[in-house]
């Protein structure tokens, strides 16, 4: 299998008030750490999850993020309400600018991002598993919009998304309900990318780790960008004739030349990240 070259260093953990983080070898595991209130987030779990996002975004050793909730019940059941209500006016919401949870307005990331869902995944928590490339899901796992039945609508860009990731009917079946569906459905929908049970749920998203970890960085950031970048394209002539620059900078890489070389030598690429 390729490598990842890089000397594995101890694990790195980042304790901070909401949240922790855990840098292991290229991944930074992320985990929001509210459980008393099911993961809910409030503006300063926002915050520290940000800056979580801006650190992975920033460093260039880091190629892969792993996002999970704290416990066994939640992953993250969306907005605190509680702390919404007793805030002061327009202050118990307030996201940062890169969106809720410090990810769903990060248009620019194209570093992969995978959602370990471990249990309620509601409202902003949808919204959060939505905004990542991959969702792999213990099977007690739920997801919704719930909003609606509390005076309130998914506007983390979690609306936006679901009519673009799964068909429209299903979609409006979902947001206009609030009703919730299991990580069975959800797989079948296409939300989910694999649904396990939960005592499989860390290897199997560490499998998926590895087989991303496996190919190039660039080639991955720039797979995901190409196909991000090409959906604001109205017409595949137009998508295809775009000028990418994660894919120029991934063809002037030196993983450009390892990886050739390695298969004309029936070797392991080792990959750089440059």
């Amino acid at each position: 299998m390729p490598r990842a070259a890089r000397t594995i260093e101890p694990a790195r953990v980042h304790i901070m008030a909401y949240c922790k983080t855990e840098t292991r070898g290229r991944v930074l595991h992320v985990t929001i750490d509210r459980p008393k209130v099911m993961n809910a987030l409030h503006p300063p779990a926002h915050r520290d999850l940000a800056d979580a996002f801006d650190r992975f975004a920033g460093d260039p050793e880091l190629w892969v993020a792993v996002i999970t909730g704290a416990g066994d019940r939640a992953f993250c059941a969306g907005s605190d309400l509680k702390h919404m209500a007793s805030a002061a006016p327009g202050q118990g919401d307030a996201t940062p600018e890169s969106g809720f949870a410090g990810l769903t307005q990060r248009f620019g990331m194209n570093k992969p991002i995978i959602a370990m869902v471990n249990g309620l995944a509601l409202g902003g928590g949808l919204e959060i598993a939505l905004a990542c490339d991959l969702v792999i899901a213990a099977d007690h796992a739920t997801f919704g919009f719930p909003e609606p039945k509390v005076g309130l609508a998914a506007m983390g860009g979690g609306l936006h998304r679901l009519a673009r990731q799964i068909p429209l009917k299903q979609a409006m079946g979902l947001a206009l309900t609030g009703r919730t569906i299991d990580a069975v459905e959800a797989r079948s929908l296409g939300i989910v990318n694999e649904a396990v049970p939960s005592s499989a749920l860390e290897a199997t998203t560490q499998r998926w780790v590895e087989m991303i970890l496996s190919c190039a960085p660039l080639a991955v950031q720039a797979t995901k960008s190409v196909m991000m970048d090409s959906l604001d394209h109205a017409s595949l002539i137009a998508a295809i004739g775009h000028e990418y620059p994660a894919a120029r900078r991934m063809l002037d890489s030196r993983d450009a030349e390892e990886g050739p070389r390695a298969f004309a030598e029936h070797r392991s690429p080792s990959w750089q990240g440059r």
